[in-house]
């Protein structure tokens, strides 16, 4: 089991922890690495980095990209990087500045199956009002007493074909791996099992992902099966690309894996975090 975390979520987005108490799980928990990948934000990252540095913890200051690649959206996460980068910070703020808009949208959609209220319940469990997401229109229905859980929440309104969903245009893919690259960083596909699509268009997504700069893939995660994980990383070795390890931690109790560890990368991959300024060795556990 490796201490590290390369993909977890604080309230600057749509986890459920502030940033210093999500480092300190981590570090309660023996991480020795963790990435803050904030979705579309890198506001958490400065209190972040002053609770690793009481605990002893490797931040990697990163962000989490919502593309919209052939129709379909995905997640792009930038390790690494610079937050100041001022291509950076204006593209995040473009992507931001269509959140709420999606929002009354969403919440216009519930309304018309009889849900009422969800804009402002879903507002009023978000710590940072420009990044109201599904998640948070997700808490609200559970906490409402609609739905058990969050992930029933997703299975039955907000995904494609759900009465909740709502269509959006996101960054381009060139973009967004070009607003990591400038920012110094390294680009990552995020959870790439999650998304519902055959061999094929994943073939092509990789190659429009490394033709654009991209240079690394998501082999450990939370979402993916065991077979998942021996199947993405050699598929990162047959394509060239970097292998990166995250939980995509959101929440205690939300499912998946808590933050701070992860599985070991299959030996075949080559780590991300050899990329990083200056490279850094694997945090392991100790036997």
């Amino acid at each position: 089991m490796a201490k590290l975390d390369l993909h977890c979520h604080s309230t600057a987005s749509d986890g459920a922890l502030p940033p210093a108490e999500l480092v300190a799980r981590a570090a309660a928990r023996g991480s020795r690495m963790l990435a803050l990948t904030d979705h579309d934000c890198t506001a958490g990252l400065a209190e972040a980095g002053e609770a690793a540095r009481e605990h002893g913890l490797d931040l990697i200051r990163g962000v989490e990209i919502s593309v919209s690649w052939r129709t379909r959206t995905i997640h792009i996460v930038g390790l690494d990087i610079d937050p100041d980068c001022p291509a950076l910070a204006a593209g995040l703020r473009a992507v931001r500045e269509g959140r709420v808009e999606r929002a009354r949208r969403m919440e216009a959609a519930l309304a018309k199956i009889g849900i009422h209220g969800a804009f402002d319940g879903a507002m009023a469990l978000c710590g940072n009002p420009e990044m109201i997401g599904r998640t948070h229109f997700a808490r609200f229905l559970v906490e409402s007493g609609e739905v058990k859980n969050v992930a029933t929440v997703f299975r039955k309104y907000l995904v494609k074909g759900k009465p909740g969903y709502v269509p959006h245009q996101w960054a381009e893919l060139a973009d967004a791996v070009g607003w990591i690259r400038a920012a110094g960083g390294v680009a990552v596909i995020a959870h790439p099992g999650r998304y519902d699509i055959g061999r094929q268009l994943q073939e092509e997504l990789v190659q429009d992902f490394k033709a654009v700069g991209g240079e690394a893939i998501e082999v450990v995660s939370a979402s993916h099966t065991l077979d998942q994980t021996h199947k993405f990383a050699l598929l990162a070795a047959r394509m060239e690309l970097l292998a990166s390890a995250g939980s995509d931690f959101h929440a205690p109790g939300e499912g998946g894996r808590d933050v701070g560890l992860t599985q070991d990368l299959p030996p075949v991959c080559v780590p991300v975090w050899s990329r990083f300024t200056p490279p850094r060795a694997t945090p392991v556990a100790a036997n």
